[in-house]
């Protein structure tokens, strides 16, 4: 007897440590059944954060599924992809291919749970047995609150406590063996009823998704799938061994490289094309190793993998909380009175044209690229909040999650609130911000990041490169960029805004502290190294206006 199984894919777009596939594949009747397997995604106009998605973003996830699909073929099998409401694709392949199983990986976050529990629903009425599996995340979140007391930590160190309470996450389960594997074929009347879309041939045009950034200052083609994924964490491994035989470690956070090829693993995480279990643990078997030949040996420990940590702390504290990507509703966020954007002053921000060129070429780069250095993240995000034009964080949010490639709705919306003194943060009393100004001459020196992105500068001293509304008329015109015309003049004062938004901050703090005498419920850093480590400044980086 043959029985029929789907493995569903949202996130978790890969073979490898996927105990859904392994669950999928798994014979719960004895030896006298097999399986047959059915391997599917469905766009719902949500899933996998294809809700608010740019051109960047959905072409990587296209490229995943079609990675997906090109190894399933290879062994005989292929993904199946639907287009349409995820119940009423279940219900019907359920009734026409007679399914005894439906597993999946567990999405944490709140946003996806109305859509699990229609389809838990729908498997309860039709008697098909419902199997949810971690690995997207490496600790359960709901293990680490229940740890916790049934509340999540309000702090990174307190869940540094929880998790060590736990114990190490899992290591990755061990690949199937898809000898004997039948897959199952799709009829063709059913096929054309549930929408069934050939995902080789997929285009984010197809979804009215077009691209918007400049094809010409696009340095950096990220490509999407398990595939590729892979491939990448072998570099990316180098580079975390050279650090560690130098004596540190978080390389891309210790020498942030704005210009080279980067090594980022996070899109491939996002979207579970790498599994992050296993990336955890390929660094700190490495670490391990390289300590083993060290005459002075360190000691190992979650800091070697702080990146991986944070990902984990903000999808902890978003589980419970559905209104953690807004500011009134959301019980962890401080109620900050910001300004309506004025004129186009947010699409200015959005759109590269501040005035102010570290700002605008980092902005360029996510349109033209989808994807920004954690610490360009942090100057643009300031800047539009406290640093400068105090527009709400809320606006920041839904701007990178639709443009960046690793943006997803719990970590995003986490980075955007400490970033605004919203929420992860100590109460408001942070007087100083990153000057783009100050950082770019820190970080890009040169100029060469600018002049990559914002190629109307190229040709300016580097004396002016960083302030271009500083340079001589004459030196305007003999470079053939004239500030106001060429390239926009600054949209605002920087020096008095971040002076004034300084004293708001502090007056919301002194009124905070007078009605409510000790600090409110928010989440906070556990000390100023922490703010300094989230923020990835080296010691050396001066963080002031």
């Amino acid at each position: 007897m043959t029985v029929n199984n789907v493995l569903w894919f949202r996130h978790g777009l890969r073979l490898h440590d996927n105990p859904s596939l392994l669950e999928a594949l798994r014979n719960d009747g004895g030896r006298s059944e097999s399986v047959r397997l059915y391997p599917i995604f469905i766009f719902d106009g949500e899933s996998a954060g294809t809700k608010l998605v740019g051109f960047n973003r959905m072409k990587f996830l296209l490229e995943s599924l079609a990675d997906l699909d090109r190894q399933l073929r290879e062994i005989g099998g292929q993904l199946y992809v639907f287009r349409g409401n995820a119940v009423n694709v279940m219900r019907r392949l359920f009734e026409e291919l007679n399914i005894r199983k439906l597993c999946f990986e567990q999405d944490c976050e709140p946003i996806w749970k109305p859509r699990d529990d229609a389809i838990v629903n729908l498997c309860n009425s039709m008697d098909v047995k419902c199997v949810e599996k971690v690995s997207h995340t490496l600790w359960d979140p709901e293990q680490v609150i229940r740890t916790n007391g049934g509340i999540p930590p309000l702090t990174y160190q307190m869940f540094l406590h929880t998790v060590n309470i736990i114990g190490k996450p899992p290591r990755s389960v061990a690949a199937p063996s898809f000898e004997f594997v039948e897959f199952g074929t799709i009829p063709s009347i059913l096929a054309q009823e549930v929408k069934l879309q050939p995902i080789q041939n997929l285009s984010p045009e197809d979804f009215g998704i077009y691209y918007e950034g400049n094809p010409d200052i696009s340095h950096q083609q990220w490509i999407g799938g398990e595939t590729k994924a892979l491939e990448c964490l072998g570099r990316r491994l180098k580079q975390e061994e050279e650090a560690f035989l130098n004596g540190y470690f978080l390389p891309t956070q210790a020498k942030p490289e704005f210009l080279g090829p980067a090594t980022s693993m996070s899109a491939a995480l996002r979207f579970g094309c790498l599994s992050v279990r296993m990336f955890y643990w390929c660094v700190h078997d490495l670490y391990e190793k390289v300590q083993a030949n060290n005459q002075y040996r360190h000691p190992g420990g979650q800091h070697i993998t702080g990146q991986l940590i944070w990902r984990e702390y903000f999808y902890t504290m978003s589980v419970h909380n559905p209104n953690y990507a807004e500011m009134e509703a959301n019980p962890i966020c401080l109620n900050i009175p910001w300004n309506e954007a004025k004129g186009d002053s947010l699409e200015r921000w959005k759109e590269g044209r501040t005035g102010f060129p570290m700002i605008d070429a980092a902005m360029r780069q996510l349109l033209a690229e989808g994807w920004l250095h954690h610490i360009l993240r942090n100057i643009t995000a300031t800047f539009l909040t406290r640093g400068a034009l105090w527009i709400s964080w809320e606006a920041g949010v839904q701007h990178f999650l639709k443009y960046l490639l690793d943006a997803d709705w719990s970590v995003c919306a986490g980075n955007w609130m400490w970033v605004s003194s919203s929420a992860f943060e100590k109460l408001l009393d942070s007087s100083s911000c990153t000057s783009p100004i100050a950082l770019a001459r820190r970080l890009d020196p040169k100029g060469e990041y600018v002049r990559r992105y914002l190629p109307e500068l190229k040709n300016l001293p580097t004396l002016y490169v960083h302030e271009p509304w500083k340079a001589p008329l004459d030196v305007q015109k003999e470079c053939g960029c004239i500030v106001g015309r060429d390239y926009p003049a600054p949209m605002i004062d920087l020096a008095r805004a971040s002076n004034e938004n300084a004293n708001k901050m502090n007056s919301i703090r002194q009124t905070l502290m007078k009605s409510g005498g000790d600090t409110p419920p928010h989440c906070r850093p556990s000390d100023v190294e922490e703010i300094r480590n989230f923020f990835w400044l080296p010691e050396d980086v001066v963080a002031d206006c």
